[in-house]
């Protein structure tokens, strides 16, 4: 079958299943122009761990990880089916490029996973697997996480990273369609022109690639954007799994969060 891409989008507030608006409409129409994916083997900034670690829950539990919103949010459910054989051949892909790798059988989907794609994959019926972060490890290490799994977008899994383009939480405005700050956009810029090189370059690819993971050198109000780095680390993920790049979302809620979202071909 046809190389599916890999994907990052920016998850937003939790309430994102409840609210209207244009990243809504983007996420209800991203699976829709490709191939019905085997598989989605899910990153998200809300699953950290000492070392890469594998969801094999043949039925995972929809985590409600969150405080303070509507009562609606807590009613919703994800009931897609794990995938306990991709979950061990993820964890030896993984263990073959060096990774030491293992599988947890209780984990179910945190909000990073559903709240996505309870919009973009509504029906419930693909097989879902989510994979950790390690917010101790670098941009680098994560980015290789990606190449290992790159070969699984030939057998119908679509990785699917989120996180977001911006998190400084501190900045978090309670009205949904409130103005970004001049940081959040300079970063938020600098952050699409970047993967867009990378993606487009050939003879500098190794350092346009290598700019990206040295994000906080190079990009502008990078520590205020990200304070902690977990919900930019799902990116590199994408970036090492995928290819050619494109920018196929971009917005703002509550402010300062980004909701930019990438294909990697």
């Amino acid at each position: 079958m046809a190389s599916l891409p890999s994907l990052f989008v920016s998850h937003g507030a939790p309430d994102l299943p409840l609210r209207a608006g244009p990243t809504q409409d983007f996420l209800r129409s991203l699976l829709q122009t490709l191939p019905k994916p085997k598989a989605i083997l899910a990153v998200s900034a809300h699953w950290l761990t000492a070392q890469p670690t594998v969801s094999a829950a043949e039925q995972p539990k929809t985590i409600y990880d969150f405080g303070g919103f509507s009562q609606a949010l807590y009613k919703l459910n994800y009931p897609a089916p794990g995938n306990p054989q991709l979950a061990v051949q993820v964890m030896s892909r993984l263990t073959e490029a060096g990774f030491s790798a293992r599988v947890d059988g209780d984990r179910g989907f945190d909000h990073g996973v559903w709240t996505p794609l309870i919009l973009a994959a509504p029906e419930a019926t693909i097989p879902v697997v989510q994979l950790s972060l390690q917010p101790h490890e670098t941009p680098l290490h994560h980015y290789q996480l990606g190449k290992a799994l790159a070969p699984l977008r030939n057998e119908g899994v679509l990785i699917f990273a989120s996180g977001a383009a911006t998190h400084n939480l501190g900045a978090f405005n309670g009205s949904y369609n409130a103005p970004p700050p001049a940081w959040a956009v300079a970063f938020d810029n600098w952050l699409a022109e970047a993967i867009t090189q990378a993606g487009r370059s050939s003879t500098n690819a190794a350092n346009d690639i290598q700019r990206l993971l040295n994000y906080r050198q190079h990009a502008p109000h990078a520590a205020q954007n990200h304070p902690s780095e977990e919900h930019l680390l799902p990116l590199f993920v994408a970036l090492g799994a995928g290819g050619p790049s494109q920018q196929i979302h971009h917005g703002f809620t509550y402010g300062a969060f980004s909701m930019a979202a990438y294909r990697f071909d």
